[in-house]
C-alpha cells in the first residue's frame, strides 16, 4: 500500500495504548485499544478489530498453521473513547501549562 503524502500532519488523534471505538465498516461499534499507528499510511493497528487468517509455513522454531492476525484500520473510522462517559468523542487540542494537550470535545476532559 502507498502511503499518503497529503497527510503531513504529525499530530494524529490517536496514539499508541488509546481506547477507541470503531465507527464505520464491518467493525462498527467495536471497541479495541491501540496496539501500532502508522502516521505516513494513515492507519492503525486496534486490537480485535479487522482480524484476518493467515497461512503460515512452518519454521524451524515455528509451527506451521492458519493464525488469525489483526491488519491495520484507517484512523478515519476511529474515535477515541470519552474518560468520562466512555463513548466515542472528537479530540481537541489546546495549551495546559505551556504543553500542548488532547481534551475531549464532549466533556472538556484532558486525555492522558
Amino acid at each position: 500500500m502507498r502511503s499518503i503524502d497529503s497527510h503531513k500532519t504529525t499530530k494524529l488523534h490517536v496514539k499508541k495504548g488509546d481506547r477507541v471505538v470503531v465507527i464505520s465498516g464491518a467493525f462498527k461499534g467495536t471497541e479495541g485499544e491501540v496496539k501500532q499507528v502508522f502516521p505516513k499510511k494513515y492507519r492503525a493497528i486496534v486490537e480485535g478489530v479487522n482480524v484476518a487468517k493467515k497461512h503460515t509455513k512452518p519454521t524451524a522454531d515455528q509451527p506451521g498453521g492458519i493464525n488469525e492476525v489483526e491488519q491495520s484500520i484507517h484512523l478515519s473510522n476511529l474515535l477515541l473513547l470519552d474518560p468520562k462517559s466512555g463513548k466515542g468523542t472528537r479530540v481537541g487540542r489546546k495549551k495546559v501549562d505551556g504543553k500542548n494537550v488532547r481534551y475531549s470535545k464532549s466533556s472538556g476532559e484532558i486525555i492522558k
